[in-house]
Parts: C-alpha cells; structure tokens; sequence
C-alpha cells in the first residue's frame, strides 16, 4: 500500500481504509481529506463512484501530526465545501 493511504480505526475497534485525497489549509488550520475505500466495491454503471469523505484536521502533539475529527460541523461542511470547489477546479 503507497503512503497515499492509511488505517483507521473507529471507537469500536473496526478498521478501515482511508485514501488522503487532499490538505487543505484553513484560518491558518490543515485539515486533510480522506476517501473511505472499499476493497470488494464494484464501480456502478457509467464509472462513477460515490465516495464517503472524512475531513480531519492535523495537530501536533509532542512534535507528532496527528488527526483529529472536527467537532464542529458547520467547520467541516465549510472544508468539504472548499475541498469540493477546489477538485472542480481541477477537473
């Protein structure tokens, strides 16, 4: 698996896969994108996937980034929205 992707794991103790997708600075903030990936997924007719995207943000903590959730959701649907405007662009 390439760095692009990592595990999570929930607070029940299930894995999951996350692909990053993209960071994205914020009032001077970094918050990182992730896709959840499906390994058995087959992709509908036409191509699309739809994709659940996660918004966490970097911290540090004793000189280590981690990743935190973002609480407040009208901070994350802000990000969403600014991660959505700036992959159209790049379509």
């Amino acid at each position: 698996m390439d760095d692009n992707y990592i595990t999570m794991t929930d607070e029940d103790g299930n894995e999951f896969i996350m692909e990053h997708l993209d960071t994205l600075e914020y009032l001077d903030e970094a918050y990182m994108a992730f896709g959840l990936v499906e390994p058995d997924a087959e992709l509908p007719e036409g191509g699309q996937e739809e994709v659940a995207v996660v918004i966490m943000k970097v911290v540090e903590q004793n000189g280590e980034e981690l990743l935190e959730e973002v609480a407040d959701e009208k901070l994350c649907d802000k990000i969403f929205k600014l991660f959505e405007e700036r992959n159209s662009e790049e379509e």
